[in-house]
């Protein structure tokens, strides 16, 4: 599995401890119901280069599930980690560091209208990691123009189509070779350059050891990408379940 080098705190840990799976819930149950999540426990493990396709009709709950993913929630019982490490024990430093390897999309991409989109993109990359300002102009510029934009885009949020900031999301996500995507509702099949642009991206960050959670309403989506030794679930109210693929 390839790492970001440019990513502190984590270096040293990785170091001395045994890497676990990339991400590893292992009855992993929320402490409030009010966090948009069931509180019902949850398991899901995933090594590097893992995809999870998991069909979910409640947008809510999808981005919720992510949240989970990424530690970002109190548990009352059970763990989640990433590479080993237990969200609910790490410090501020070591948690920011790890969120830097993940990319995610989802409902809430979570603009600041009042800023640039450029600054946008980059800010967790910026903030996240030492990579310099540079490299990741570089990256993102030619991200940018993979996802179908004529270039890293400038313009306010708000004054940008719903499309261009999709394809602004997908520039973030993908910066800096992430160990994890976190993706709710990520894409629908059209427009077919963009779709394919974006399953192009997936498929390279598997093969780099990316692992994948891709929650989706309508599993049609997963049609040019789903393989046998995958991992098929649903995701409802009453938890996470096995199901049939496509």
């Amino acid at each position: 599995m390839r790492r970001n080098k440019k990513t502190p705190a984590l270096t040293e840990d990785l170091a001395v401890l045994p890497l676990g799976p990339v991400l590893e819930l292992s009855e992993a149950r929320p402490l409030y119901i009010d966090e948009g999540v069931s509180p019902v426990a949850y398991s899901l493990t995933l090594a590097a280069g893992e995809c999870a396709l998991i069909e979910c009709h409640d947008s809510q709950l999808a981005q919720r599930f992510t949240d989970l993913c990424a530690g970002m929630f109190t548990l009352a019982s059970g763990s989640a980690k990433c590479l080993g490490l237990d969200w609910q024990t790490l410090d501020e430093r070591r948690t920011n560091a790890l969120r830097g390897l993940m990319g995610r999309v989802g409902e809430e991409a979570g603009w600041i209208d009042f800023d640039p989109m450029q600054i946008n993109i980059l800010a967790p990359s910026l903030y996240h990691t030492y990579t310099p300002l540079d490299e990741l102009v570089d990256q993102a510029t030619t991200l940018s123009e993979i996802f179908g934009l004529p270039g890293l885009p400038i313009e306010m949020p708000p004054h940008m189509s719903f499309l261009d900031r999709r394809r602004s999301e997908y520039v973030r996500a993908f910066m800096g070779e992430p160990i994890l995507l976190l993706l709710a509702d990520p894409i629908s099949r059209e427009p077919e350059d963009l779709y394919n642009a974006f399953l192009g991206q997936m498929t390279m960050a598997c093969d780099r050891g990316c692992a994948v959670v891709w929650i989706a309403s309508d599993r049609s989506v997963w049609k040019d990408y789903a393989q046998e030794d995958m991992q098929f679930l649903r995701l409802s109210d009453g938890g996470l379940n096995p199901m049939r693929g496509l």
